[in-house]
């Protein structure tokens, strides 16, 4: 029987801290046995906006940080034949296992085999089809689009060719790709989307050599991936809360391991010498995060039923998760399609001193008043007094009409708009600006931006009908 597999995870999130894989690394080299890295980059709209930034820029649209994250762990892993794993292609994987090779050269290692899993991408043309009539069986059939041109140039615009106004759309793959890349020797896999506890699932079948019809290790093993899949939350970072969730050295969290045995169960502990904590608690936090049905845990590897789980502590900071069934994976795959559906503008000023809430709220009575007097304008304008009433507000504004009016003395107005057009939002952050001398007095610290808005419509489609293809980079 293989001896049990060590996976870290270094990232949680695209923009995730850049220093966690080192601790990580060092913890796994000291434990010595089979290990994997893996990096969790992809969030829904994260990869959305990769796409926007490969319809500009065809070398772009992978993970910005990938450097960051990489340069410091990537030679000792491919010294010490630890492979990684990352969804850090985005839009873009075959940039970014471009990138690794060249990173590889620059810090002075050996020249990775990098393997790139592809077939998620449903973007082109040809996939038009089929992802229309997903999107018609789903019950959300596309109407025009909205938007004005990209700021690229409307012909940096990705897809739409019938006026659908499609930006992206992205099927999540399992575990499948990434095994047989590393069952044929890649020391670095990159991705595109693939489910989030398949970058874990992915390394344990390559290494314990299951069968893809061995559901109830699969489902063990997806469990793992998804205590890990959001980096340092499983950790004490999500969970913390002082006085009630208190979580020690919380400026320097360790970030995730778990060790997976020949069946599927893990035992889940953290780098060490890092901050943080993990114990039944945050495991339990994690074990159910995103979870609509404990019975029935989706994924294109299998369906986990976690409804008998347990969570026991077996030493300090160390959990083992055990109890967890499967049953076969979902004919079908989630894919999310991305269309533009306008712009986002936004704006804030500052007010400070005596009378500064009065003074802010007769900013946003002005700009209110102000957007009202252009009918030719569509779309709601939100006003937010931030330390007044902002997260409990309402795009209406009825909060902040309904909130008493204090005496604040250190108030921030941030103002929003949606927009089908670029030019009409852009006249927010002229409004904004204006607010410098046309008053109320004392303003200052304006911020404006803008960006064009992406809407989320997700489907089914046919697992056949999206295959996984993994090609080596030489």
């Amino acid at each position: 029987m293989s001896p049990s597999l060590l996976v870290g995870c270094a990232a949680g999130f695209s923009g995730d801290r850049t220093d966690a894989a080192r601790p990580v690394v060092d913890t796994l080299l000291a434990r010595g046995g089979p290990a994997c890295l893996i990096f969790e980059t992809l969030a829904e709209r994260t990869l959305a906006l990769a796409q926007l930034a490969r319809a500009v820029n065809p070398d772009a649209g992978y993970e910005p940080l990938l450097d960051e994250m990489l340069r410091p762990v990537l030679a000792d892993c491919l010294a010490h034949g630890i492979p990684v794993v990352g969804n850090f292609g985005a839009a873009n994987p075959r940039a970014a296992a471009r990138r690794v090779l060249a990173l590889a050269a620059e810090v002075g290692a050996r020249r990775p085999r990098v393997a790139v899993v592809e077939g998620d991408d449903l973007s082109a043309p040809g996939h038009r089809a089929l992802l229309l009539q997903a999107l018609r069986e789903a019950g959300t059939p596309l109407g025009p689009a909205r938007g004005g041109p990209a700021p690229g140039g409307a012909a940096a615009r990705p897809g739409g060719p019938d006026g659908d106004g499609i930006a992206s759309a992205n099927a999540y793959l399992g575990a499948e790709g990434i095994a047989r890349a590393l069952r044929a020797g890649a020391d670095v896999v990159v991705t595109g989307r693939v489910a989030d506890p398949s970058l874990t699932v992915g390394p344990a079948l390559a290494h314990f050599g299951w069968a893809d019809d061995d559901w109830d290790r699969l489902a063990r093993a997806t469990m793992a991936g998804h205590l890990l899949e959001c980096g340092a939350q499983v950790s004490g970072g999500y969970y913390a809360d002082p006085g009630f969730k208190d979580v020690p050295d919380l400026a320097h969290v360790g970030f995730p391991i778990a060790e997976i045995d020949a069946d599927g169960g893990c035992v889940v502990f953290k780098a060490d010498a890092t901050g943080g904590r993990v114990d039944e608690h945050t495991v339990k936090e994690q074990l159910l995060y995103e979870l609509h049905d404990p019975a029935a845990y989706l994924t294109p590897d299998v369906v986990a039923d976690i409804s008998a789980a347990t969570v026991e502590q077996v030493g300090p900071g160390r959990v083992r998760l055990a109890g967890v069934r499967g049953h076969p994976r979902p004919a079908s795959l989630k894919a999310l399609v991305f269309r533009r559906t306008g712009w986002l503008a936004e704006g804030e000023i500052s007010y400070a001193g005596p009378g500064a809430e009065a003074r802010a709220r007769l900013a946003a009575r002005v700009l209110r008043e102000r957007w009202g007097e252009r009918p030719d304008e569509a779309g709601t304008l939100r006003l937010d007094l931030l330390g007044v009433c902002s997260v409990f507000g309402d795009d209406a504004g009825r909060a902040l009409a309904a909130s008493p009016a204090g005496d604040a003395r250190d108030v921030r107005l941030r103002v929003a708009t949606r927009q089908p057009t670029r030019a009409a939002a852009e006249r927010l952050a002229r409004e904004v600006t204006a607010l410098y001398t046309c008053g109320p007095a004392g303003g200052g610290g304006v911020r404006t931006a803008l960006r064009e808005r992406l809407g989320s419509l997700a489907c089914l489609v046919p697992r056949g009908q999206v295959p996984a293809r993994v090609e080596f980079l030489s």
